[in-house]
């Protein structure tokens, strides 16, 4: 259950009280403030906070106060120029706050994007609750034999069934102990600070994380990849469909330049502009490395 009783009536609560404001709103994003999405077993990704809309990346572009006499079509125009020439301030003048509840070693990856304010659940000052990621069957693949970072084929039978009662009892043995740790019962107890140490990466966590559009983008270009992990993924898929619900246009963009689009080296240029003048190139005619020509040839064939 991603949300207790209690916390879900705070959001109806706040969901239940509209309040007046001047500034822009954008009524995809309306439509998803304060409601939790969920994710994994436990997790879940909510918005808590947001700024600005399309019309904010246009005006910051033109430095202007007012919509004026352009129409929609025009302000997606600029919003695809500036995304094709890769012009990032006018996306930071758009900023979004979450809150996620994640896997501590989902949490280790994502704090590798660094350009965004985050604030965590401390488990010096509270307590962890008693919640694991324990992956679905589907989601227990071997290692990767071609890459160090990469997984291979999907357990099955005996193996896939004896991993996860492996990852169960460990998890939850590590939470006994921890109790056992904070015990007051004819006792002193561990300090919270120091008895959370032993529990494992799998035990989840919370935060706030606030972040503009530009590094958000960055962010889920490589998260929402489907080269990315899958448990980083699946938060990264859900925040796609709430963006491209906030800022449609430069959502769309954002999948036709980044997601779907294609970076170039000089040499790749040279290559392809020699395959269209009819030219048979090869990888040792192209200059490139075997990694560099294997990648051209996955796009282009």
């Amino acid at each position: 259950m991603p949300l207790t009783p209690e916390a879900q009536a705070e959001i109806e609560d706040a969901r239940a009280t509209p309040r007046q404001t001047l500034r822009a709103v954008s009524e995809g994003m309306e439509a998803h403030l304060y409601t939790a999405h969920p994710v994994l077993d436990h997790g879940f990704v909510r918005v808590i906070d947001y700024m600005g809309d399309d019309a904010a990346i246009v005006q910051a572009a033109r430095v202007s106060y007012g919509a004026g006499t352009k129409k929609a079509r025009d302000d997606a125009g600029l919003i695809r120029y500036l995304m094709r020439h890769w012009h990032s301030t006018p996306f930071e003048m758009c900023e979004v706050k979450f809150h996620v509840k994640l896997p501590v070693f989902v949490a280790r990856q994502w704090i590798r994007h660094r350009t965004a304010n985050v604030n965590e659940y401390s488990a010096r000052y509270s307590i962890l609750d008693r919640e694991f990621y324990i992956p679905e069957p589907d989601a227990l693949a071997a290692q990767s034999t071609v890459n160090n970072q990469g997984r291979g084929a999907v357990l099955e039978g005996a193996e896939a069934a004896r991993v996860l009662e492996i990852l169960k009892s460990d998890a939850m043995r590590a939470y006994d102990h921890y109790e056992e740790m904070l015990s007051q019962d004819g006792q002193q107890g561990l300090a919270r600070e120091l008895a959370r140490m032993n529990l494992p990466a799998n035990v989840y966590t919370q935060w706030y994380w606030k972040t503009d559009l530009h590094n958000l983008f960055h962010f889920l270009r490589l998260r929402a990849d489907a080269h990315a992990q899958y448990e980083i993924r699946v938060y990264a898929e859900l925040m796609c469909k709430l963006v491209a619900d906030w800022v449609p246009a430069a959502y769309a963009a954002f999948e036709d330049y980044r997601m779907g689009g294609v970076s170039l080296s000089g040499k790749g240029v040279e290559v392809l502009k020699r395959r269209l003048a009819g030219e048979a190139v090869t990888q040792d005619t192209s200059g490139m490395s075997k990694g560099e020509w294997r990648e051209f040839v996955e796009v282009f064939g």
